[in-house]
């Protein structure tokens, strides 16, 4: 379990880490789009934006749909709960270890009776 929860973090992150697919996931966070919609603002071929929507699908982030001609693409809100999960519980850890510094650094600085 503990594997396929990293496998599916490793490929989200992957997908995350190009600025390209990030920005396909905001325009799609606003709602569906075609996939020559998504393409328009982005400086790529329409070949490079479904390659780059091919790496979306496999991560779980997005789920396109063909219907005729037209493929649309639409955001899964909740596979980001893994990696915000993921990022919370480090940020939780660091916290309590800071927490630990903060109260030794004050019970040190304390005067001496």
């Amino acid at each position: 379990m503990l594997n396929q929860g990293n496998q599916s973090l490793d490929l989200m992150f992957q997908a995350l880490s190009d600025p390209g697919r990030r920005n396909m996931i905001e325009r799609l966070s606003r709602g569906p789009a075609s996939v020559s919609e998504l393409a328009q603002p982005l400086d790529m071929t329409l070949s490079a934006v479904v390659q780059h929507l091919a790496v979306l699908e496999a991560s779980g982030l997005v789920k396109s749909e063909k219907v005729g001609r037209v493929r649309t693409c639409t955001i899964q809100p909740d596979r980001l709960q893994l990696a915000e999960q993921w990022i919370n519980a480090r940020r939780t850890s660091w916290e309590k270890r800071l927490d630990r510094l903060g109260d030794f650094l004050a019970e040190s600085e304390e005067p001496k009776t």
